[in-house]
């Protein structure tokens, strides 16, 4: 971990980070860990990187629970939410990463007929659905520690521009319901959201010409670490109390 990532002493917090078991949820559950925190990692039932991730963490002294679920499924995430909860004993931090693009490669947004009924239901109850049932079901922990909500938007609900206009759809009502939180769960709770752009992790299936064009195409010509939007979800839950109901770009410039 690069130092310049060691800012908080978060010893006696709790977290629940959901999609942990790679890219920008592991960068983040592994910043939060070694910052003292007690993290409660998700992860889908059947992935194998979840299991791999906690005992690697729990090797280094990090203080990590696993709590595997299907956020995209009533009943699941409640379940999942309320035993990570009580696993930690509270919870001062839900980061709401977990989400998926439905395609393994990009849809252009010409080819409308790609999108089908199947992709805009999958997207929804994941990246949309998903995130309103873990604030929900996390909600009173949250208000009990005085804690927050970071969700994980995307570039996309700005320009419309992803990996299918239905991705895109959901990450914009990410933004919208981010705001609409704020004022829900407010004063007790703060809920504000990330937008990455392009982020070194295994989402899809990129090309190395569309690696190029996403370097080439930002202002500051690099792709972004997990690291460097974990290094935001840290300051939004835990270096500032008076940011709520907010998305703040991290995407080196790649949208202007």
């Amino acid at each position: 971990m690069p130092s310049k990532y060691a800012r908080y002493d978060l010893k006696g917090c709790a977290a629940l980070v959901t999609g942990g078991a790679s890219g920008i949820g592991l960068g983040t559950a592994t910043m939060l860990a070694r910052a003292g925190a007690k993290v409660a990692i998700n992860y889908l039932p059947d992935d194998p990187r979840g299991p791999d991730v906690i005992a690697k963490l729990a090797a280094q002294d990090c203080e990590v629970i696993g709590a595997p679920g299907r956020v995209g499924k009533a009943g699941d995430t409640e379940t999942m939410v309320k035993t990570a909860v009580a696993k930690l004993g509270r919870l001062d931090l839900l980061f709401n990463n977990a989400g998926t693009p439905g395609v393994s490669k990009t849809v252009p947004i010409g080819e409308i007929d790609r999108v089908t009924d199947e992709l805009w239901s999958a997207v929804i109850e994941t990246n949309l659905m998903g995130v309103f049932r873990c604030a929900k079901a996390a909600a009173p922990a949250l208000a009990a520690a005085g804690g927050s909500i970071v969700n994980t938007a995307s570039i996309a609900a700005f320009h419309g521009t992803g990996s299918s206009m239905a991705y895109s759809a959901t990450k914009a009502g990410i933004v919208n319901l981010t705001m609409s939180l704020a004022r829900s769960l407010a004063p007790a709770v703060r809920v504000n959201a990330i937008a990455p752009g392009a982020v070194h992790s295994p989402w899809l299936e990129w090309t190395p010409e569309q690696r190029h064009h996403q370097v080439e195409h930002s202002l500051l010509k690099k792709i972004s670490s997990p690291e460097d939007l974990g290094d935001v979800v840290l300051f939004l839950a835990f270096g500032n109390e008076m940011i709520t109901g907010q998305t703040i770009v991290v995407d080196a410039g790649l949208s202007l």
